[in-house]
């Protein structure tokens, strides 16, 4: 089974001044979703950043998609085990270990 997996950026929460830095990113909110072409995953979290004294600043409208997902994985979201969830979820759509067939008295 080959997955599809697109991580993307929903929204972040800045400070609107930090160390005379302005829009200070605190807090990512994140969504995977993965697909095999027939079955589809998703998850969905928020992680804080940790904000490093010292380290290159990168004004917020130049940031990029990689650049914010590595400070997702790097601040604590496992993106194997992440990716494995999702993929967990489309195995059991494809071999459900629970079903609910219909009731047998009814038509």
């Amino acid at each position: 089974m080959t997955i599809t997996n697109t991580w993307a950026v929903v929204q972040m929460d800045a400070y609107p001044e930090y160390e005379g830095e302005p829009d200070v990113v605190f807090t990512v909110h994140w969504t995977l979703s993965g697909t095999d072409g027939t079955y589809s995953g998703s998850s969905y979290g928020s992680v804080g950043i940790t904000l490093t004294e010292g380290s290159t600043f990168t004004p917020y409208a130049d940031l990029t998609l990689d650049q914010v997902l590595g400070w997702v994985w790097a601040n604590g979201v496992d993106k194997d085990a992440t990716e494995a969830n999702v993929a967990a979820q489309i195995e059991a759509q494809i071999n459900p270990t629970v079903v609910t067939p219909p009731l047998p008295w009814s038509a």
